[in-house]
């Protein structure tokens, strides 16, 4: 028998952007369903014991769903892939009828619709601008970006595939700086696809993010317009790698991928 200061919960362990065809095994993150909010120290625990990228609680309504997001260090302000996992969470595990699902977050409304094979996702776009490298994170990194703009993130351009995949980070250096919630986007255009990218995140247990769809509101508006085409194919080289379909739409972005769930199990939340 669980204590007083105890709760049993469901955990659905789903991979997002995932690409069999190319060998891409995605970004994973943990589903929790919520009948009520529990504390903010308490949904950081769980995050925590995860150990995955995002942790997604959400909070089903009638006509929206409640949604938030956790690494195991911080609550995030936006994240697209455990925003798709809890799309797929609810459709495919917990008999969703929908096809369209509206999730409330901390960045506003969020669409999710279940295409053929597909979750498209529409996030809020966030264009880049000239920027000038701290000079702590331009000695973190191994090779010298071309050009640098600034969101949320700082988005690096390379001049090939093979400069992005060859990149090395000196993680104590890069820990140095406070980029909360921000990272890095190094990226360039791709031998295969439009566009590839990496992400890394200072003073994280994980200090690259295999798949982020949150760095394609930064990606999309600048590659559209270096490309002059508004519907991308993206893959982000991390060592797990992810693929994602991509759409710029002016005030807003589509991003697209695949899902599956790994496993499903009990999670236990502790009340101090």
């Amino acid at each position: 028998m669980l204590s007083p200061n105890c709760m049993n919960l469901k955990g659905f362990y789903i991979d997002v952007f995932l690409d069999q065809e190319n060998g891409f095994q995605g970004n994973s993150a943990c589903v929790v369903p919520l009948k009520k909010w529990l504390p903010d120290n308490v949904l950081l625990e769980i995050a925590k014991e995860n150990a995955v990228p995002e942790t997604a609680f959400f909070i089903q309504q009638r006509k929206k769903v409640d949604l938030r997001w956790f690494t195991p260090e911080i609550e995030m302000d936006l994240c697209g892939h455990a925003t798709l996992a809890t799309a797929h969470c609810l459709i495919n595990e917990l008999g969703y009828e929908q096809k369209e699902i509206l999730f409330s977050t901390q960045s506003g409304f969020l669409k999710v619709v279940l295409a053929p094979d597909l979750y498209v996702m529409e996030l809020p776009s966030r264009p880049a601008k000239k920027a000038i490298l701290p000079k702590i994170i331009e000695e973190s990194l191994s090779i010298k970006p071309k050009k640098i703009f600034k969101s949320r993130d700082y988005l690096l351009v390379y001049s090939s595939e093979q400069e992005v995949m060859s990149i090395k980070v000196d993680q104590e250096k890069l820990d140095q700086i406070n980029l909360d919630p921000g990272g890095i986007i190094v990226t360039s255009r791709g031998e295969n696809c439009d566009f590839v990218s990496r992400y890394f995140t200072p003073q994280s247990s994980i200090l690259e993010d295999p798949v982020t769809g949150s760095a394609h509101c930064t990606l999309i508006p600048y590659w559209s317009g270096q490309l002059n085409k508004n519907k991308l194919l993206a893959h982000q080289v991390s060592k797990q790698g992810g693929s994602l379909k991509c759409e710029n739409l002016g005030q807003k972005v589509k991003v697209s991928g695949k899902a599956k769930t790994t496993k499903i199990q009990k999670l236990t939340a502790t009340f101090f």
